[in-house]
């Protein structure tokens, strides 16, 4: 797509050298804004990637070009985006952003999908001084490392896990079993977690990580169905979150509570589990086509050009990035610089709300649980921000 792309951009600009040439400085105008990124096409980062990211970077694209290009300061140039496939590998992506940033000198970056990436490139960005708007990146080491050009969209642990929480004890839950992804966002969030229950009333009856690609969940399963916990919670990647609900139902463990998180507000895990077997399944979730009317545009403009739903989780993350970013350059130009000020300065107005800077950390976004209800993912959690009630008694899975 890139190259498709580029070739557009150089034949029309072949076009604009025979008819400005007596012009110089319009044809200087017409130059496209060159933007860059990675992204997982192949690799176990994939079925996120395509779902969170890439998707709504190619939306975006597609939009400021039709409208006559991304607005620099009141002056319209088309967009041209340069990306590669990372094969959801550490060392490709920081490579191929090394070179996008030193040696292409493009005008922009995006970034590239979750937290491992963005945690290897995050100081490269710094040095080359590029600003980051991160929508897939969850967690609190990144912001402790004070970045001053990155930025992180999503709610991180903290306040998801004291969201989730808070929603279990107003409910009545006593006890929870919890699995967690042996990464960065699997121990960053069962330690958050942990410090969360504190003080609750609810104890955690067994806790288990695992590894990467794991292939078998249901001998934890299986024992901590013995334990009969109120809650379930699995810090886990799309493959796992859909794995373990799989064996949950093989085994008949069926809590009052079931929360995965990343990919549970994914369409893929309600086709996958079916709209039925998903009902009353909890995971991270921060918005859907009810909470906002920019929301609900975005949400059909995405099923239009994609031919595919968002998901109800990061893809609003990633489109308030890039609402954000479209801001800041109309405002300042592409001085990267005062692209980072504009973004660290201000309060933006977003489709899943204000999102305000505190350092590299998202303090206007508070962490939110959804729940599958009738083929929808609703923000159920904190109620000022549901979309729904609560279900506080999952179904039985079908």
């Amino acid at each position: 797509m890139a190259q498709a792309t580029r070739r557009l951009i150089i034949k029309s600009a072949a076009t604009t050298v025979g008819a400005l040439s007596v012009a110089p400085h319009l044809l200087a105008q017409s130059a496209p804004v060159r933007i860059g990124y990675s992204m997982s096409r192949t690799g176990p980062w994939t079925g996120g990637a395509q779902t969170s990211q890439e998707p709504n970077y190619l939306l975006w694209a597609e939009q400021q070009n039709a409208a006559g290009g991304l607005d620099v300061k009141g002056q319209r140039r088309r967009i041209e985006l340069i990306s590669s496939d990372d094969r959801s590998d550490v060392e490709t992506v920081v490579r191929t952003y090394e070179k996008l940033m030193g040696s292409d000198k493009v005008d922009l970056v995006l970034p590239p999908w979750g937290s491992n990436a963005n945690f290897a490139v995050a100081p490269l960005a710094n040095r080359f001084q590029y600003p980051f708007l991160a929508p897939t990146a969850l967690s609190r080491k990144l912001a402790e490392m004070k970045l001053p050009y990155f930025f992180l969209l999503l709610q991180q642990p903290k306040p998801m896990c004291e969201a989730l929480v808070d929603m279990l004890k107003a409910s009545g839950a006593k006890t929870l079993a919890c699995i967690y992804v042996d990464d960065l966002f699997g121990l960053e969030n069962y330690a958050a977690l942990k410090v969360a229950l504190q003080g609750s009333g609810i104890t955690m009856v067994e806790d288990k990580s695992y590894p990467g690609g794991v292939k078998d969940l249901s001998p934890v399963l299986r024992s901590m169905k013995d334990k009969n916990p109120d809650a379930f919670v699995g810090f886990t990647y799309p493959p796992d979150t859909i794995l373990a609900s799989r064996q949950a139902k093989e085994v008949g463990f069926n809590p009052k509570f079931f929360y995965a998180s990343v990919g549970t507000a994914f369409p893929l895990y309600k086709n996958v589990i079916t709209a039925a077997g998903a009902e009353g399944v909890l995971g991270m979730g921060s918005w859907n086509s009810k909470t906002s009317p920019g929301a609900k545009a975005y949400f059909d403009a995405h099923v239009a050009s994609q031919k595919k739903e968002p998901d109800r989780w990061a893809s609003g993350a990633a489109w308030a990035g890039l609402e954000i970013l479209t801001n800041a350059v109309k405002s300042v130009g592409l001085d990267r610089k005062a692209i980072r000020d504009h973004v660290a300065g201000n309060t933006h107005k977003t489709i899943i709300g204000d999102i305000k800077f505190a350092g590299s950390e998202n303090v206007g976004t508070p962490g939110t649980v959804g729940q599958w209800q009738n083929g929808e993912f609703e923000v159920v959690w904190p109620k000022a921000r549901a979309t729904a009630a609560l279900n506080p008694n999952k179904p039985a899975w079908k």
